[in-house]
């Protein structure tokens, strides 16, 4: 039977890999890749990068695929639709590369940024493949360095303090509102800089983008004073690059 495997490859730094991950690239016949566009090659250079540096003879065969395009202005009610049919999408693309690119007895992989099961839809695609029933395949899950973990060691910090609870969400929820009983909130998929919202209260942020690659940007400290910087960051950085990935906690400072 076909085998999959899911492997975590870390936030960018081919040093992310654990000894796991390394042993499911050596056992693996097929990569793939979805290739995201011109703007975001260095997303597929990075991934070459991480298997050259690990594969060093070479010996690997890879399968690239054009990513489907998501309705990102779908907001309110048609989000998760949005969300469900750019899935759908993805399941269809994924279906056929393991149909007509993998022997019954070869392996292939996909390669997810961080660690596959926090805020990644692969685990999601591969069972709605498997409910359809028309590719048979097993697969596994290498875990990964998120870049939650990779931000909080750059930034020499925790993510929760002592007896506290830590919270991960999304900026489509912290515009919602902080999060009840929590002072510590890490926040991803924030395209909107939702942390300005709170730039009147004592929380101090620990920001980073493009963690664990050449282009890692890093910025810290009392919120009201570095919101305005890490938006003139972010929109240099959007400009040189055409994209950006970050993600930052919120640390809400002991009251009284």
């Amino acid at each position: 039977m076909r085998k999959i495997h899911v492997i975590g490859i870390g936030a960018g730094d081919p040093d992310h890999l654990t000894l796991q991950a390394v042993k499911a690239l050596r056992s693996t016949d097929v990569f793939f890749i979805l290739d995201k566009g011109e703007v975001k090659s260095d997303l597929v250079r990075l991934r070459r990068d991480i298997l050259d540096a690990h594969l060093p003879d070479g010996a690997y065969r890879l399968v690239e695929a054009r990513d489907p395009e998501r309705d990102r202005a779908a907001g309110g009610a048609g989000y998760s639709p949005a969300v469900g049919d750019w899935r759908s999408a993805r399941a269809d693309i994924y279906e056929r590369l393991i149909a007509e690119e993998l022997g019954e007895d070869e392996s292939g992989a996909f390669l997810v940024w961080g660690d596959p099961s926090l805020y990644d839809s692969t685990l999601g695609i591969l069972e709605e493949i498997l409910d359809r029933g028309a590719v048979p395949f097993d697969y596994d899950v290498v875990p990964g360095i998120s870049s939650v973990s990779a931000l909080v060691a750059r930034h020499r910090t925790g993510l929760n303090r002592v007896a506290r609870p830590v919270q991960i969400t999304t900026g489509r929820r912290l515009a919602e509102g902080f999060p009840e009983g929590v002072d510590d909130v890490v926040v991803m998929l924030d395209a909107h800089q939702i942390f300005q919202k709170y730039a009147d209260q004592d929380i101090d942020i620990y920001w980073g983008a493009y963690i664990g690659t050449p282009d890692e940007i890093l910025a810290s400290g009392p919120l009201a004073e570095t919101a305005p910087r890490i938006a003139e960051l972010r929109s240099e950085a959007r400009e040189r690059k055409g994209w950006i990935m970050d993600t930052y906690l919120l640390r809400r400072r002991p009251r009284g």
